[in-house]
């Protein structure tokens, strides 16, 4: 029987029901681990399980919302009560938010936003991190964006948190590498998971005539004009931001910790 890189490990996947989290999960499984998929979508969380199983895999779904605190610690000690350790967490759960200028952000949406994307990461790992000092070793992925490393128009919120998930990211890895713990970040660009066209193409419903005339132009222009802003032209695949998900948890990377990887197909590098 042929072993995997990842038999006998367990990865935890937030945000997995769909897109970049589906893809994470689908990878880890693929090569050996066993899977927990955490998500609020019961149904999309389902089907990915489901999608595992059928290829030979080893998954769980476990639903919980990572801006709840007891939701976060519930979904951990559940994880280790069904597969006994936790190797290796995507922090992956996140929101675009509205778009809206930043003095226009309602503060309803700006708590929401960061609570998600920034609060959520800061959880999982306060309770994952704890699970992997037991094992003496661990490896976690968060979810940060190239909006982590750049302003974004009209998204200011989602920008905030991101930058945030960078920091939080870089402060958690040099705190935990003596014991054998990595922390790193994968920063997507543009990738084709119905969150560009949500959060570029659409009208705000509060916006002025001149936004939504903008927005029917984008809408109707759709992806071609998003993807000729890309060096390659295209968008990226949720698959190829799990497959450096999979790499920085993987032996392949041991020495790489504290880095925010940009998987965007040179956007940054203009």
């Amino acid at each position: 029987m042929t072993t995997q890189p990842f038999d006998g490990k367990v990865a935890l996947v937030t945000g997995a029901a769909s897109g970049i989290g589906r893809a994470s999960a689908l990878a880890f499984a693929r090569i050996g681990a066993k899977v927990v998929v955490a998500d609020i979508e019961t149904a999309g969380g389902g089907e990915t399980v489901a999608q595992i199983k059928s290829a030979g895999g080893e998954a769980a779904f476990i639903r919980a919302d990572v801006s709840q605190a007891k939701e976060v610690e519930a979904l951990v000690r559940q994880t280790v009560a069904l597969y006994g350790r936790l190797d290796c967490a995507h922090n992956n759960a996140g929101v675009e938010g509205v778009r809206a200028r930043t003095a226009s952000t309602t503060e309803e949406d700006w708590d929401r936003t960061v609570a998600i994307n920034l609060k959520g990461v800061w959880l999982c790992m306060k309770y994952e991190i704890p699970q992997m000092l037991k094992l003496g070793r661990g490896a976690i992925v968060n979810t940060s964006s190239i909006a982590g490393e750049a302003g974004l128009s009209r998204f200011a919120a989602y920008a905030a948190s991101k930058h945030g998930v960078i920091g939080l990211t870089k402060s958690a890895a040099l705190e935990y590498a003596r014991f054998g713990i990595r922390v790193n970040a994968v920063c997507p660009g543009l990738i084709d998971t119905g969150m560009p066209e949500r959060g570029f193409l659409g009208a705000h419903p509060g916006g002025s005539l001149s936004d939504r005339l903008i927005a029917g132009v984008r809408k109707r222009f759709g992806r071609a004009m998003l993807t000729a802003q890309q060096p390659s032209r295209r968008m990226g695949s949720p698959a190829e931001v799990a497959e450096a998900v999979v790499w920085l948890c993987s032996d392949a990377a041991s020495f790489v910790n504290g880095h925010a990887l940009p998987v965007d197909g040179g956007f940054l590098a203009k």
